[in-house]
C-alpha cells in the first residue's frame, strides 16, 4: 500500500473507532445514573459509619450536566473497547510478523483482564480511602464534597492501580524480546517490592495502611508471576540454543 492508501485506511479505522465510542457514550448516558449511584456509595457509608452529614455538591449551574456527560464518555469508552481495539489491530496487524502478532495478541488478552482487575482492586479499597480521609474533619462539621472532584479522584485511583497491575505484562514482554533476563528480574526483587510499596503508599492516603497492603500484595504476586514466566521462557530458550549447538557440532 502507498502512503495515501495507508492514510485512507487510518481514516476509515479512526472513523469506526469514533463511531463505536459515540454509540457507547449514548449507552453510557442511560447507564450514567446507575454508575453514579454506585460510585457515591462510599458517601452514604460515611453518613452511617461516622454519623455525620456528607453530601456531594454541584457548585455551578452546568456541573450536573457536565458530570453526566463525563460519566457517559467513560462508560462509552469501556463499552466500546472491543470496537476500537479491533480497529487498532486491524490497522496494525498487516505490518506485523507472525511472532509479533502472537506477542501483541498475548499482551492484549493478558493486559485487559489485569487492568480491569486493578480497577476492581481500586474500587474495593475506595470506601476505606474515602472514609478515612473524611474522618479527619470534626464530627460537628458537614462533609461537602464537590461532585466533579470526587469523580476525578475515583477515576485517578482506579486507573492508576489498573495501569500498575499491567506493568508485569511489560516485564514479560521485555523478557520475550530479549531485553531483560529472568535472572535480572529476580535479582531486583527487593527494589521492585520497595517501588510497589511506595506506589501504593502514594496511591492511598498515608494513614490508610490496610488499603496500601491490600493493593501491594497482589502487585507483588504479579511481579513474581512475571518472573516465573520469564524463567520458563529463558530455560526453554537455553534448551533450544543447546540443541542447535549440538546439531551444528554434528
Amino acid at each position: 500500500m502507498s502512503l495515501g492508501q495507508h492514510l485512507l485506511e487510518l481514516r476509515k479505522r479512526l472513523f469506526w473507532a469514533a463511531a463505536g465510542i459515540a454509540v457507547g457514550a449514548v449507552i453510557g448516558w442511560f447507564l450514567s445514573d446507575f454508575v453514579w449511584d454506585s460510585l457515591r456509595e462510599p458517601i452514604y457509608a460515611i453518613v452511617e459509619a461516622q454519623n455525620r452529614n456528607a453530601q456531594l455538591n454541584y457548585p455551578d449551574i452546568t456541573s450536573a450536566f457536565d458530570l453526566k456527560l463525563k460519566i457517559s464518555f467513560y462508560v462509552g469508552l469501556i463499552v466500546s473497547s472491543p470496537v476500537w481495539l479491533y480497529q487498532i489491530f486491524a490497522f496494525l496487524t498487516p505490518g506485523l510478523t507472525r511472532k509479533e502478532k502472537q506477542y501483541t495478541f498475548g499482551f492484549l488478552f493478558t493486559a485487559i483482564p489485569l487492568f480491569l482487575a486493578g480497577c476492581a482492586a481500586g474500587w474495593y479499597v475506595l470506601p476505606n480511602v474515602v472514609g478515612l480521609m473524611t474522618s479527619f474533619a470534626p464530627k460537628e462539621d458537614a462533609a461537602l464534597i464537590v461532585a466533579q472532584n470526587y469523580l476525578d479522584f475515583v477515576l485517578k485511583l482506579m486507573i492508576a492501580i489498573g495501569v500498575a497491575f499491567v506493568l508485569p505484562v511489560f516485564i514479560v514482554l521485555l523478557n520475550l524480546a530479549g531485553v531483560i533476563s529472568a535472572a535480572s528480574i529476580i535479582k531486583s526483587w527487593r527494589v521492585a517490592i520497595l517501588v510497589i510499596v511506595l506506589f501504593t503508599a502514594i496511591a492511598t492516603p498515608a494513614a490508610d495502611v490496610v488499603s496500601m497492603f491490600l493493593l501491594a500484595i497482589p502487585m507483588v504476586v504479579l511481579y513474581f508471576a512475571a518472573y516465573g514466566i520469564a524463567f520458563l521462557h529463558d530455560r526453554r530458550a537455553a534448551r533450544r540454543a543447546r540443541a542447535l549447538d549440538q546439531e551444528l557440532a554434528l
